[in-house]
């Protein structure tokens, strides 16, 4: 092999000094690059009829969702957004709904065909060339949008009216800029399998070395990967203070469902197909099994495991179990699952329904100090909806924005 010479630096005086063999000096290279992050929500609005009448300057808002690292939320506005057009049109817009300045972006707003043909109504700053740039919003509240998106009288009797229902879809692209340099190329690698190869050994059940009873079912299990997973299996196999049968130990207060699913996160780490466990085919019961399975993983200091569990209870967050949901994240102190859980009871839509639950009596009696985190929920949601009310003079006439730039409309 050759051998790896290192050359010494010599000194310079003056330029005439430098050797017409030295190297030039190096030259570097940077990109800056512009695009947008794209993302789109859908929203579905029914009983259209029963919304008409709300009163001028009233909407229904969509569920807030994120694109570019910003909140943004949908607002449709039945009997108009304008006193002055006296209800003939209905309004469409769309929002920043989370802090942020000068937020540059570009939007779409679509009213969908529902009769097949896909003549979707569709307002866009995408594909085109704008002579001014992206449209800039400069505070929470800022929005884009047409005060008469749509005749109130041809919306009626048109194909975008179905069964009173009414779907929209809004595009969003957030303007992002970075800076690129020299690529670094790497080598792949495979994506790591340990989680199977752990879960293939569990069902074989191949040495095995402890046994666990729960509710009359035996679960045979390997200490070393118990311990190495859970700090509390560490000290009930291996601690100075150790169960003394640690062949077959009896589980109490879990159900036999739970803690297979609980060996199977530790082995596999993946959550485990819910309904296949429960046997049976409802939402209903994934929920309640992941609320329980959360708890066995906070009794068992599997923090990964009961993040798990949060984002499984997160994606079906219903009228009829939220309340049972945030008692849980209370109790086990799931912060992020409990904001989330205020949030949806908070939104006026839900808040009625949420508290003629069974799971509200349950919230009230286990933790009563979250019905004043509540509190201030709802009256966060009423803030915002009277900032949105404030600024509305602000918002784009007639398919224009604030600064005089038309949008053209595409059929």
């Amino acid at each position: 092999m050759g051998k790896i010479l290192r050359e010494t630096a010599r000194p310079s005086f003056n330029c005439s000094s430098a050797s017409p063999s030295s190297a030039p000096p190096a030259t570097t290279s940077s990109t800056s690059v512009t695009d947008t992050v794209r993302g789109s929500h859908r929203f579905k609005i029914t009983g259209y009829a029963l919304s008409k009448g709300i009163g001028i300057g009233k909407y229904i808002a969509s569920d807030i969702f994120s694109v570019g690292g910003y909140d943004w939320a949908i607002y449709f506005y039945p009997d108009g957004k304008s006193v002055e057009d006296n209800a003939t049109y209905v309004s469409l817009f769309i929002a920043l709904a989370s802090e942020g300045a000068d937020v540059r972006a570009l939007f779409e707003l679509t009213l969908l065909d529902q009769s097949g043909k896909e003549r979707h109504k569709v307002h866009s700053h995408f594909e085109r060339t704008l002579e001014s740039g992206p449209y800039t919003l400069k505070y929470r509240g800022s929005m884009w949008g047409y005060k008469r998106f749509f005749k109130r009288t041809a919306l009626e009797t048109s194909d975008y009216l179905k069964d009173d229902c009414l779907s929209v879809n809004c595009s969003v692209g957030v303007v992002k800029s970075h800076t690129e340099g020299p690529k670094i190329y790497k080598i792949p690698i495979m994506p790591s399998n340990i989680g199977q190869q752990l879960g293939k050994l569990l069902d074989s059940g191949k040495g095995s070395d402890v046994s666990f009873e729960v509710n009359g079912e035996i679960f045979a299990a390997h200490k070393l990967v118990l311990a190495a997973r859970s700090p509390v299996f560490r000290a009930q196999l291996f601690g100075p203070m150790k169960d003394q049968n640690t062949r077959c130990i009896k589980i109490e207060d879990m159900e036999a469902p739970v803690f297979k699913a609980l060996l199977h996160v530790i082995y596999y780490d993946s959550l485990p197909d819910m309904q296949e466990l429960t046997g049976l085919n409802s939402k209903g019961a994934t929920t309640l099994m992941a609320q329980h399975l959360l708890a066995a993983a906070d009794r068992y200091g599997l923090e990964r495991v009961r993040l798990m569990c949060e984002t499984s209870l997160c994606e079906d967050v219903a009228i009829n179990t939220v309340a049972t949901t945030l008692a849980l994240a209370e109790q086990h102190h799931c912060f992020q699952l409990k904001a989330i859980c205020l949030k949806f009871v908070a939104q006026p839509e839900n808040l009625r329904a949420v508290m003629q639950t069974d799971g509200f009596e349950y919230l009230k009696e286990s933790c009563p100090s979250v019905l004043t985190e509540l509190l201030e929920y709802v009256a966060r949601f009423t803030e915002h909806s009277d900032y949105l009310c404030k600024h509305r003079n602000e918002a784009i006439l007639d398919g224009s924005d604030i600064n005089g730039r038309r949008v053209k409309q595409r059929l």
